[in-house]
C-alpha cells in the first residue's frame, strides 16, 4: 500500500510560511474541507503540538476530536533523536536499521522503551478516555494531525496503531515535513496531506512557523477541553 501524497505546490521549500500553529491549522483545515470523501471524519492531533492544528481543522470540518498519544522513544543523552515510538495501546515501533548503528546494549533500548512507555501511561490518563484505545475509530475517515513531520516515524506508528482499529481511511495531514518523513508516512496511511514540503538536506519543523514554543501537556489538555468537541 502507498497512499497519495497531497501538498500545496507553491509553499514548496519555503520557511518560514505559518504565523504559528493556529494559522497553520485554518489553512489545513481549509485544505480538507474541499478534501473528496470524507466519511464521518473525526480529527485526531497527537499531543501537544498536534492539538491547536486539530482544534483548527476539526472547526474547519464539524467533527469532534480525540487525542492519539504516541511518544517518541528517545536516544539515550539525546532528547531530539528517537530510534522509535510507543503508542496509546502500549505496542512498540522501533526503526531497526537506526538501531543497528546506534551501538546501543539491550539494557539502553530496554530502558528507553520503558521510559516512553511510561509517559505514554501519564498522557492517556492526562487526556481522558478520548486518548486511549477506546472504540469509535471503526468506518471513519480519521484524520491523524501533528504540527509537522520531521522523521516521520512517530506518525507512521500512530497509523500502524490505528490501522487494526478498523478505520475506513486514514489520512495523515500536516502543515510542514520534510519529503523524506512525507514519503515515509505515505507506505502505512491512505492519504498524506502536507502544505509545505521541504526538499533541503536540513529540516526543522519549526522553521515553518514565525512563531514557535512548546506546549506543555497541561496547556493542550485545557486546550482540547475548551476548543473542540471531544470525541468519547
Amino acid at each position: 500500500m502507498k497512499g497519495e501524497i497531497h501538498e500545496d505546490v507553491a509553499l514548496r521549500d519555503r520557511a518560514p510560511v505559518f504565523r504559528g500553529r493556529e494559522e497553520a491549522g485554518e489553512l489545513l483545515g481549509r485544505f480538507l474541507a474541499g478534501f473528496p470523501g470524507l466519511d464521518d471524519p473525526l480529527a485526531c492531533p497527537i499531543p501537544s503540538g498536534g492539538v491547536p492544528i486539530g482544534i483548527a481543522v476539526a472547526r474547519a470540518l464539524g467533527c469532534p476530536v480525540r487525542a492519539v498519544i504516541v511518544r517518541k522513544v528517545q536516544v539515550p543523552g539525546n532528547t531530539e533523536s528517537g530510534f522509535g515510538a510507543v503508542a496509546w495501546d502500549g505496542r512498540v515501533f522501533l526503526n531497526e536499521a537506526l538501531l543497528d548503528g546506534l551501538g546501543l546494549s539491550p539494557a539502553q533500548v530496554e530502558a528507553a522503551v520503558g521510559k516512553a512507555k511510561r509517559s505514554v501511561r501519564e498522557r492517556v490518563e492526562r487526556f481522558g478516555p478520548g486518548a486511549g484505545p477506546a472504540p469509535g475509530f471503526g468506518g471513519r475517515s480519521c484524520i491523524l494531525l501533528d504540527d509537522g513531520l520531521a522523521s516521520g516515524f512517530t506518525m507512521a506508528a500512530a497509523c500502524g496503531a490505528l490501522r487494526p482499529l478498523g478505520p475506513k481511511r486514514i489520512i495523515v495531514a500536516v502543515p510542514t515535513g520534510s519529503l523524506a518523513a512525507v514519503r515515509r508516512v505515505a507506505l502505512v496511511a491512505d492519504e498524506v496531506i502536507c502544505l509545505n514540503i521541504r526538499t533541503g538536506p536540513c529540516f526543522a519543523v519549526a522553521d515553518a512557523y514565525e512563531e514557535w514554543y512548546d506546549i506543555a501537556d497541561g496547556d493542550a489538555a485545557r486546550m482540547l477541553r475548551g476548543g473542540g468537541t471531544v470525541d468519547r
